[in-house]
């Protein structure tokens, strides 16, 4: 490797990177120095990090359980905390995103109309109903997960691979609209890109007790149906379709974990 290719991997991935990944991604009170953009450098470069907060988020999630667990906190109730921990760490962002979608792509008659909904601050019927499905959905399979205990397993692998599906989406589509998050972050390369879905396919690989080809098949595609649905119904895509992308791909991948467990230890 000569002196050009290493400044070419220095250029595309940096140590600060996974703290600007953090600072878009979660609500963590981290150290961190505010962003400023170098020549040729974006938000978007950060991207490869995704998975890597993904891997944070879902532990804490499950650190939440285990100490819940100790004191004899039933499945139920430690599951509806194993949600609640990732919506605060998160700060809703990812449901926000999912809620907006499900009003603007079907509240909407055109693409100019559906924008303006998704930009709304307020929530519509289509918005709760995607939430309380979303929600309940995560909250039954968790339960389940603790009660066959690959909880840890289960909530690792949706997180991390449910990030990096965001990642391809944002490589993907162009943006919808010329203002909002997505805008201000960019576009990952190719580099940031499958830097994302190699962690995305460690993930899968590494999952236990479930089958490798499944879980890949599942999020991808559940990650192709949101991108295409948000092409057709907005023309690309921007920071809510990028929040429902990761909960849809980690649902999927939730019930992958239910299904497939259920059907290799039926006792």
């Amino acid at each position: 490797m000569n002196v050009t290719d290493t400044d070419k991997i220095r250029s595309a991935f940096q140590l600060r990177d996974i703290a600007t990944a953090f600072m878009l991604l979660t609500r963590l009170p981290l150290p961190t120095a505010p962003f400023v953009p170098t020549a040729g450098r974006s938000l978007a470069q950060a991207a490869w990090a995704y998975p890597l907060v993904g891997l944070a988020v879902g532990a804490i999630a499950v650190a939440v359980a285990w100490a819940l667990q100790s004191f004899g906190v039933v499945s139920p109730i430690t599951a509806l905390f194993v949600v609640l921990s990732s919506v605060i760490v998160t700060g809703a962002m990812h449901e926000d995103g999912l809620a907006d979608c499900a009003d603007g792509f079907w509240g909407g008659w055109d693409m100019a109309k559906r924008l303006v909904i998704m930009k709304d601050s307020q929530i519509g019927t289509y918005g709760v109903i995607a939430l309380v499905l979303s929600l309940l959905l995560r909250w039954y399979v968790i339960t389940q997960m603790i009660e066959k205990g690959v909880l840890l397993g289960a909530v690792l692998t949706a997180a991390v691979m449910s990030r990096g599906a965001m990642v391809w989406v944002m490589h993907r589509l162009p943006h919808a609209r010329r203002d909002g998050l997505a805008q201000n972050t960019g576009r990952p390369g190719r580099a940031a890109t499958y830097t994302a879905l190699g962690f995305t396919a460690l993930a899968a690989l590494f999952a236990p007790e479930v089958s490798t080809l499944w879980l890949i098949v599942i999020a991808v595609l559940a990650t192709l149906g949101v991108q295409t649905v948000a092409r057709r119904k907005i023309g690309g895509q921007t920071g809510d379709v990028l929040g429902a992308t990761q909960q849809i791909v980690e649902v999927a991948i939730l019930i992958v974990f239910d299904t497939m467990v259920y059907d290799w230890n039926p006792d």
